[in-house]
């Protein structure tokens, strides 16, 4: 554990007594959540089950993926998903206007492998010749309902580079790029930056220029299911991934906390 890990962890344990409700009123709560704030929300599901005594049940997936599995009813509490998945959700009522807050926010980064040079990403000449350069790059499938995949597309169409980058890209169901770059089998990820500082072997370049994509579309928002058996439980788990605490553990994953 790095010290920025070990830092935030020992404030979360500060705050357990803060948050620990009566045992009777301890419960389940399901959360569905965007893979790309896996490391971050795993470490926060486990102190916030020791401060609460209520367990985090938390299923991890591309956001497509997850949003359709709310669509096809399946039953949860609370969905933590970025902008463009959850925002509809919450038009169609399956999600609680007024429980919806922004939790923090993720930008499409490049990944490389630990040791090698770092290409120049710094604006958009640079980075468009950056991935006209690469060997290899990687991200996740846009079929798969990956969100940065999906704008890694974009972004890759938009600079008129599609044709000359297509025998070189491989597509990985969700956040496996990092393996890729680490095992040596591509030479550049595109994913959300969190993923990259998640993974031993990889290093993070920095995010991709923000004038190629909308970043508002990677806020990361967290609500309450319309249909939620557990509410109160649930609102105690936005206000513990909301807390001060919780920030600390976001930014020591790579994730910038709060609407920014």
């Amino acid at each position: 554990m790095n010290r920025k890990l070990a830092f935030a962890s020992l404030g979360l344990i500060a705050a357990v007594f803060v948050f620990r409700p009566a045992a009777a009123e301890a419960a389940e709560v399901r959360l569905l959540c965007a893979v790309a704030m896996k490391s971050a929300v795993s470490e926060l599901a486990s102190s916030f089950e020791h401060a609460t005594g209520n367990k985090a049940e938390v299923t991890y997936g591309t956001a497509g993926v997850l949003r359709d599995k709310i669509r096809n009813g399946e039953a949860f509490d609370v969905a933590l998903l970025p902008t463009p998945y959850i925002d509809p959700l919450v038009a169609e009522g399956v999600i609680e206007t007024g429980s919806v807050v922004v939790l923090a926010r993720s930008l499409v980064s490049v990944g490389v492998r630990a040791g090698s040079p770092k290409p120049d990403i710094s604006t958009v000449r640079a980075f468009k010749q950056a991935l006209l350069s690469a060997k290899s790059i990687t991200y996740a499938d846009p079929a798969k309902g990956g969100g940065s995949g999906i704008q890694a597309e974009k972004v890759i169409e938009a600079l008129g580079i599609a044709e000359e980058m297509k025998p070189k890209t491989k597509l990985v169901p969700g956040p496996e790029s990092v393996d890729l770059v680490a095992n040596g089998e591509a030479e550049m990820a595109l994913v959300n930056t969190p993923v990259i500082v998640a993974k031993k072997g990889v290093e993070l370049v920095g995010p991709i220029p923000s004038e190629l994509y909308d970043t508002k579309n990677f806020a990361f928002k967290i609500g309450i299911a319309a249909m939620t058996k557990q509410p109160v439980a649930a609102k105690a788990l936005i206000q513990y991934l909301s807390a001060p605490n919780a920030s600390r553990v976001f930014k020591a994953h790579g994730v910038e906390p709060g609407p920014g």
